[in-house]
């Protein structure tokens, strides 16, 4: 089957390209922006990029057009496809009924940690031998792709996103992935854009859990009340809980939660030791090691594997280091994400001086439904630098001027990235960890910031 993407270059839908050309099916696809590193992924799995959405592209005559779900009505393209009624479907449904169905599906929820839980999750299962297939929201250096697929293979690690499935279909993409074993790694309100209030999203979880099989495992926190009222609305599967008077709970740990005792139902079955950070990542270990045991892989391996976990892009990555100036990339963009990250930092560096440079870039933060949370998201920082662009894609809709009026001396807010650059040098000093948090490229400020440096 000839099948054609529309919006390729997202991580989704580049993940969903490599499944679909390893399942055997001729895929090209189009995206507005076909940019590496993604398009030159592509490109090696020998699938054929078009650059923007041209209603030419229906010479191509594909037997099927994959929707993602950046494009929208008033695109060309999806125009031309339905005036001429021709056979479309979204991503996360196809996936679903043509890849996941002969699968144990292994989906990780949750508002934060779901790439870092998947990758986590997909590496123990690599460990253990079982060679899962998986598509995952970023790339894990220890598995070297965001995707994988072998037919051969019957374990299937999916990041289980919440976001809207396509223009056509407003569930959340995880309804269509049949997961038999579920993490919901936390539940608290974000994407403002799609979702009007925090019920509106535990209406989805709902009906996420309300579709895993008796057979199947749904792995959730202790003390999370949104998930306890998506619970509440009922579960017709088995449930174990991580955390804090959980089955699943961290014994003895250093402050920073680099060393830390494994327990389950009260008893040591072992110790975690590696480079990562914060009290979210040792529920992330708890959660991945629940989930492995739930297809047959014991907590010793999974505990074995986590100790060798290198980690995934983009989270805590320490990007170079300049006289003494360590200087890290992180995806946080929700107050909760750059609290935890900013913590975990906190607890590594001790009293080193900690810089946070912060782009709230997000559709939510983009719409300031957030921003009166930022002031109190940076405490742990000592100082901190705010980047807002004033026009285009993601111009601010509030002024961060405004929101840290109060902390003038602590927050600096700038609109000019040069200008960004030029006042993070002239206050950097030997010692200082400086982190910069976006979910974009923030312009490539990392590596114009390492070379001024």
């Amino acid at each position: 089957m000839h099948i054609h993407i529309l919006g390729i270059c997202g991580t989704f839908m580049g993940g969903l390209a490599i499944i679909a050309r390893s399942a055997g099916h001729k895929v090209t696809g189009c995206d507005a922006g076909v940019y590496p590193p993604m398009s030159t992924q592509l490109e090696e799995q020998g699938i054929t990029l078009v650059e923007g959405f041209g209603v030419e592209q229906l010479e191509l005559n594909p037997d099927l057009y994959i929707i993602g779900n950046v494009v929208t009505r008033g695109n060309p393209l999806i125009e031309a496809i339905l005036e001429n009624n021709l056979p479309y479907v979204s991503g996360p449904q196809w996936l679903g009924e043509q890849i996941l169905r002969q699968q144990h599906v292994l989906a990780v929820a949750g508002t934060h940690g779901k790439t870092t839980t998947s990758s986590m999750l997909a590496w123990v299962l690599e460990y253990a031998g079982l060679k899962p297939n998986f598509l995952i929201g970023g790339i894990a250096t220890d598995l070297g792709v965001s995707a994988r697929f072998n037919p051969d293979s019957k374990h299937f690690v999916i990041e289980a996103d919440e976001y809207d499935t396509a223009f056509f279909d407003k569930r959340s993409k995880f309804v269509h992935y049949h997961a038999r074993t579920a993490i919901l790694n936390n539940l608290e309100y974000d994407h403002a854009d799609i979702f009007p209030d925090l019920a509106a999203i535990e209406t989805q979880f709902h009906h996420m859990v309300r579709i895993i099989p008796q057979s199947g495992v749904v792995i959730t926190p202790t003390h999370d009340e949104a998930l306890e009222r998506v619970i509440a609305r009922g579960i017709w599967s088995n449930q174990t809980h991580f955390g804090n008077d959980g089955e699943w709970q961290c014994g003895h740990r250093d402050p920073a939660g680099q060393t830390f005792e494994v327990l389950h139902q009260g008893q040591s079955i072992g110790t975690i030791t590696w480079a990562h950070t914060g009290t979210h990542n040792i529920n992330n270990a708890l959660a991945t090691i629940a989930a492995a045991k739930a297809v047959g892989i014991e907590p010793s391996t999974a505990i074995e594997a986590l100790c060798q976990f290198k980690g995934i892009k983009r989270r805590m990555e320490l990007r170079g280091e300049v006289k003494q100036i360590c200087v890290y990339d992180d995806f946080a963009h929700h107050p909760t994400a750059i609290a935890t990250t900013l913590d975990g930092l906190r607890k590594r560096v001790g009293n080193a001086r900690i810089i946070a440079v912060l782009e709230p870039r997000s559709n939510t933060m983009k719409l300031g439904t957030m921003a009166a949370r930022l002031p109190e998201a940076l405490q742990q920082a000592d100082l901190a630098f705010c980047f807002g662009e004033t026009h285009g894609k993601h111009a601010l809709g509030w002024k961060p001027e405004e929101i840290f009026g109060d902390q003038a001396d602590k927050v600096k807010t700038f609109h000019d990235l040069e200008a960004l650059k030029q006042a993070l040098v002239s206050v950097a000093q030997p010692g200082d960890h400086i982190i910069i948090m976006s979910n974009g490229s923030f312009g490539g400020l990392h590596e114009k910031l390492l070379k001024a440096l």
